[in-house]
């Protein structure tokens, strides 16, 4: 009896012995977490995409409470839950934010199968990463879209898909979220996140082929030439020239389309436009002739 009573007092001590070192360690090394972190957390749109810079969620939640410890959030966005999103974390931070433009994904390649000659057949991993590591790809342009998807699988919310008879990715603007998902994966760099515009109107140059004119169009008939013609059609300084091939700053651009139309291999797009309303010829009434006799 005494042996079992003995045991019990030992383990009973042990036990009580461990759960104080426990409750000291638990205190000491205590690391404390703001409560704001998982209510921000919470508001934020939780696909954990990474296109706000960081790893997931929680890392945009953690800097944003950080940020507004020090009076400044600017530079911290929710792409895919948007400025809705971004005002109901800053009121509940007790932050005002700046009105951010909505931006969406551009596929800034024209090279559809029929203006780029296919001159090599690539045998290999079927993956643009795989296909721009070894060379040019399957055309002669060593710039254009290499086709393979690689956007298409690094897209979250099923926004873009292959339109199988140009064999050019294409972007759904009801499902882009601009969260950056397709920029990163592509290895050209095609992709880029652009100013939406006012009702999804914007102007861009559908290239990034930086070789020089004669090269540039004979590898794609679609292919900036870097002739500066829409420069010096624009009036308001918004495109520049940089390695043979054009660029128009969003954040300047009036969407005017005069360089669109000086644009003499069509490199620049427009996109969600009205169609253009055509002169119409006037009919001139002809005066009845009369036969003299």
């Amino acid at each position: 009896m005494d042996f079992f009573l003995i045991a019990v007092i030992v383990l009973g001590s042990i036990g009580l012995i461990a759960a104080i070192v426990l409750y000291v360690c638990s205190k000491k090394f205590a690391v404390y977490e703001d409560p704001r972190i998982q209510q921000v957390n919470a508001l934020l749109a939780g696909a954990n995409c990474g296109g706000c810079g960081f790893a997931g969620c929680g890392g945009l939640a953690e800097a944003l409470v950080k940020g507004a410890d020090k009076g400044n959030i600017d530079g911290l966005n929710c792409p895919v839950g948007g400025v809705d999103t971004m005002t109901r974390v800053a009121d509940l931070l007790g932050m005002a934010i700046a009105n951010g433009e909505s931006k969406i994904a551009v596929v800034r390649c024209s090279g559809s199968c029929d203006k780029r000659v296919k001159t090599a057949e690539y045998v290999g991993l079927h993956t643009c990463a795989a296909m721009h590591a070894c060379g040019a790809g399957e055309t002669g342009c060593g710039y254009g879209c290499l086709g393979c998807g690689d956007c298409i699988d690094a897209c979250p919310f099923d926004a873009i898909h292959m339109n199988p008879d140009t064999n050019l990715p294409e972007v759904d603007e009801q499902k882009c979220t601009a969260c950056g998902s397709c920029v990163k994966a592509c290895p050209r760099t095609i992709i880029e996140l652009r100013k939406k515009g006012v009702k999804g109107r914007r102007v861009f140059v559908s290239c990034v082929n930086k070789d020089k004119g004669a090269v540039a169009i004979k590898s794609c008939k679609a292919a900036c030439i870097g002739c500066g013609k829409c420069t010096k059609a624009c009036q308001f300084d918004a495109i520049t020239q940089g390695n043979n091939v054009s660029y128009i700053d969003a954040n300047k651009c009036r969407l005017c389309r005069k360089c669109v139309e000086a644009c003499p291999t069509k490199a620049i797009h427009a996109v969600n436009f009205p169609e253009r309303k055509s002169d119409v010829p006037v009919s001139v009434e002809q005066p009845e002739k009369t036969t003299l006799s």
